[in-house]
């Protein structure tokens, strides 16, 4: 359990440092956006892959 939480902290940590950095981790090439006068819909595809394969790192990191 203990070992979880350090990851997941550190995970929080850089994501933490990415943004503050000014990286668009939420405006990746890839998300789509629509825009019909009043209303915006995002769909953030690039952006949840991305997550995805970052989290599948983490877990198999610490299956190891």
């Amino acid at each position: 359990m203990g070992k979880v939480l350090v990851f997941v902290g550190l995970a929080v940590a850089a994501l933490g440092g990415l943004m503050m950095l000014g990286l668009p981790l939420g405006r990746l090439p890839g998300d789509l956006v629509f825009r019909r006068g009043n209303v915006t819909v995002y769909v953030p595809i690039a952006t949840s892959i991305a997550l995805s394969l970052l989290v599948a790192l983490i877990v198999t990191m610490m299956r190891r």
